[in-house]
């Protein structure tokens, strides 16, 4: 069998789990690590606005997929500690990373308006409503987060996505 990731035409997982299960085609090949890894953190990283704001339970599957890659990669048993693996490899748990990726590349790509105008339209910040330029917020650029009755309205990128934004340090 040929492996997925050798293909330029191949598309992408349609989930994590997806993503998870085509590593196993690459196992007889010998670049097959490389090809676990560019699996498992390209299927993790292509639903980060999914996943944010998830349970904890509903992220362990995928927290348990990215150590199995982990151990993987670097040829680990099961009983080994993973944490020092994952900083091994400079990976953040599937939680910090999700939150990061949304702070940094989407967010940040909203401040400077380089992505499109659909997105920026879902989050203002401090700077550019005018009620609130006399705040102390206002030269932190810091977001407006949006109300919710629910839950799930929170998981939402135009509530998420500021709440991300504002709790970086």
């Amino acid at each position: 069998m040929r492996c997925p990731c050798s293909d330029t035409s191949a598309r992408l997982p349609a989930s994590p789990s997806e993503a998870a299960s085509d590593t196993k085609l690459c196992q007889s090949n010998s670049h097959g690590t490389t090809c676990d890894v560019t699996l498992v953190i390209t299927g993790i990283d292509y639903y980060n606005s999914i996943l944010a704001g998830l349970p904890a339970c509903t992220l362990a599957p995928l927290q348990r997929v990215q150590n199995a890659a982990a151990r993987l990669v670097l040829n680990l048993d099961r009983r080994s500690h993973i944490s020092p693996a994952l900083q091994h490899l400079h990976w953040l748990p599937v939680k910090y990373r999700v939150t990061s990726k949304i702070a940094t590349l989407i967010l940040y790509q909203i401040l400077h308006n380089r992505c499109p105008s659909y997105l920026v339209d879902l989050v203002t910040y401090n700077v550019t409503d005018p009620q609130r330029r006399q705040l102390r917020s206002s030269t932190t650029r810091a977001a407006v987060v949006r109300r919710t009755r629910t839950e799930f309205g929170k998981r939402a990128f135009s509530v998420c996505g500021p709440d991300v934004w504002n709790s970086r340090s």
